[in-house]
């Protein structure tokens, strides 16, 4: 826990200044302003006192015990400032000072020096190239950022019985800009932290603080890039322990996004999938962007989780309330038709004009009479749905529609979530008179519909006891990295206990015979070669061949197109029986650097990497999350049976899933597994391993 450095009892500000222009101004500024109580010391040789505080040469010079040092001085000079801290017994640091790796190769070195400082001293330092932090609890705000530069008179109102949010951003300016657009809202937070390039402490050290601190109830997190897998999982698992949402936001996505990460905090930006399979492994939700952010965050701080997928809209506009309807059904929930004595309910306090079924239209002459509160009591009190949006214009100065005070027990006993949509846009009156009453507003389809898709919930996916695998199966392994031709890939994969299709390796004419009659026809013939990972790129696959002369016919293509592709390189040509229809689908492992192997399933073929319709999981997954994984995708009505076709064996795809994930798992020297295709049959019927590939990086089997 870092409770000592989020709310210290000394703070020497180094390199303080009078000059509030300036941020080593602003940050003394901002903590006496903001009601730091504890003892400050203004360091500064030039200096001998700023704003009454006397100021010190040194940190040596201060002779009494600092908990914190925040560092506002040039790049250069920093690292021998932390020494002198570290001497004189300060316990943690922020180094706010930029001009480390962000700027590049140069500077490096100095931040380094950094690192080593904190290893060497035991000191925890953050930083640098950061904001800061700002833990409202405490009334610390060693930060210079705009954001808690509160106006005289500006008191921001909070929603009533909120719990509070804690953010971790590895950029400053966007870790409290969720500060500022929450607190718009009326959302409670903890402690905003900014941990700049993460010379010691890292997100992870702060993710895992928030997950057992006791005043904060919910977590954000702005990445760009995680430094710490282990810890990251580690702090994911406490704040599952602990029942507190995460909603996580991970920047550098596309190139130029990587070149802004890189810049910024000196972060290599990791492989975007492995972040979206941690997000899933893990139980967070995603946002896409601030607003759906700050959205999520209001209605998992306002509300209790949703039961189910059944929504109801309460509108007092037709139009409005039918396009939340739409925003509603695009986020995955139905819009159920009220049960008829429901609807005979609201009939009695409506116009006739108004409609009681889904979405109920109360209009506008109905919210003089109290329709809306009514509605909300009735449904929220009754079992036809599971989540309310309540529709209305809140845009006016003077007096609010949905009447607050009569809102507020309603909301305070609610056995399920209710959000609030304005179409227009709400006037701060509107916004605190309803925040008084226990609800923030939201303005936007979008960040409306991830609000109550996030009320959901998602489970964290403890990982699966390791499987046990057979003894010497590393050893096959043991060879020159780079891709297996897919009889060896095969033979790795039926020494693991997977089921597979049988086959010969006919390496000359001579063993067509004894294959066909050994498999069968019809059958299928795949050129063999460790140069060539995707055969029917370059016509190295014949399927469906009747009869001998056919696979001998076949054979020799085959061979005559190895030899002119990859002289010298060829095994043979693999012969197999022609797979029973069923669904094509793909099964892969892809080993990232931070998160180590990622598990992909999704929809397979050729047409795969077109469609691009998967879902992945951190590996190793078990059969029940591979279950949950086939639900994530569009394509899983086809397994399902699709237009009168039959159930496809997903247990048996689930089953599949675990195994490779658990091989990977198991074996580092595996950097890559794909399956594609996997012909899913008929349900009881099984799978069949298509083709299979397998990349090693290792010459030699790890021990």
């Amino acid at each position: 826990m870092l409770d000592r450095f989020l709310a210290p009892a000394s703070i020497a500000v180094i390199g303080a200044s009078a000059d509030r222009t300036r941020i080593r101004g602003l940050v003394l500024h901002l903590l006496r302003k903001n009601g730091f109580a504890g003892r400050l010391y203004p360091v500064n040789p030039s200096t001998a006192a700023i704003d009454g505080l006397p100021c010190y040469p040194s940190v040596g010079a201060i002779r009494a015990p600092v908990d914190l040092a925040l560092v506002v001085i040039p790049a250069a000079r920093v690292p021998a400032v932390l020494e002198e801290c570290a001497a004189a017994g300060v316990r943690y640091a922020v180094v706010i000072s930029s001009g480390f790796a962000e700027e590049g190769a140069a500077t490096a070195a100095l931040q380094a020096r950094l690192t080593a400082i904190a290893r060497a001293s035991g000191m925890r330092i953050s930083g640098p190239n950061g904001e800061g932090f700002h833990n409202e609890i405490a009334r610390v705000s060693a930060t210079f950022s705009p954001a808690v530069d509160l106006r005289p008179g500006a008191e921001p109102f909070a929603v009533a019985g909120a719990g509070r949010i804690g953010v971790v951003a590895q950029s400053g300016g966007v870790g409290f800009s969720f500060y500022n657009r929450g607190r718009a809202l009326g959302l409670a937070f903890s402690i905003i932290v900014t941990t700049g390039n993460e010379a010691d402490l890292t997100a992870a050290d702060f993710f895992r603080h928030m997950a057992e601190d006791g005043e904060t109830d919910a977590i954000m997190l702005f990445l760009e890039a995680v430094r710490d897998a282990e810890g990251f999982r580690a702090a994911a698992a406490a704040a599952a322990r602990r029942g507190k949402p995460v909603v996580a936001v991970k920047v550098g996505r596309s190139a130029a996004g990587v070149r802004a990460a890189a810049s910024h905090t000196a972060s290599l930006a990791g492989w975007d999938a492995a972040y979206d399979a941690a997000f899933a492994s893990e139980g967070m939700h995603v946002a896409a962007d601030p607003d759906e952010a700050v959205a999520m965050l209001a209605a998992l701080t306002t509300c209790p989780p949703a039961r189910g997928r059944r929504a109801a809209v309460i509108t007092v506009s037709g139009g409005a309330g039918a396009w939340v309807a739409d925003a509603l059904t695009g986020a995955g929930f139905a819009l159920p038709e009220l049960a008829p004595a429901t609807q005979a309910a609201i009939r009695t306090f409506i116009p006739s004009y108004g409609s009681p079924a889904n979405p109920v239209d109360i209009t506008a002459q109905g919210v003089t009479t109290g329709g809306v509160n009514r509605s909300i009591e009735l449904l929220s009190a009754g079992e036809d749905v599971d989540l309310l949006v309540v529709v209305a214009s809140l845009a006016s100065e003077t007096r609010v529609a949905i009447q607050p005070d009569a809102l507020a027990p309603l909301l305070a006993a609610r056995r399920m979530p209710i959000l609030f949509h304005s179409y227009t846009l709400a006037s701060p009156f509107a916004r605190k008179a309803m925040a008084e009453a226990g609800a923030a507003i939201h303005t936007g389809l979008a960040p409306l519909a991830a609000a109550a898709r996030a009320l959901l919930g998602r489970q964290r996916l403890a990982p699966p006891h390791p499987m046990p695998l057979p003894e010497g199966l590393a050893a096959r392994l043991a060879t020159p990295a780079g891709a297996l031709a897919e009889h060896e890939a095969k033979s790795v994969l039926g020494a693991a206990g997977i089921t597979l299709a049988p086959s010969r390796l006919a390496r000359g004419a001579a063993d067509l015979a004894e294959a066909a009659g050994a498999l069968g026809f019809p059958l299928a013939a795949k050129l063999q070669s460790r140069a060539i990972a995707h055969k029917t790129e370059i016509g190295g696959v014949r399927l469906g061949l009747p009869d001998i002369a056919a696979l001998q016919a076949a054979f020799a293509e085959l061979m005559a197109i190895g030899e002119r592709v990859a002289p010298g390189a060829v095994d043979g040509v693999l012969i197999e029986p022609m797979a029973a229809p069923g669904v094509e689908m793909i099964l892969g492992v892809v080993r990232d650097a931070v998160f180590g192997p990622v598990l992909t399933l999704g929809a397979g073929g050729v047409a795969a990497e077109l469609f691009r319709d998967v879902t992945r999981r951190l590996a190793p997954v078990d059969a029940a999350t591979a279950r949950a994984m086939v639900a994530d995708l569009k394509s899983a009505a086809l397994l399902g049976g699709f237009r009168g076709a039959p159930g496809s064996d997903i247990g048996a795809l689930a089953a599949l899933a675990a195994r490779i994930s658990a091989l990977a798992a198991a074996l580092p020297a595996i950097a890559e597994i794909e399956l594609n295709p996997v012909i899913v049959h008929a349900d009881g019927k099984g799978c069949t391993i298509a083709d299979a590939l397998i990349v090693t990086t290792a010459k030699e089997s790890p021990a």
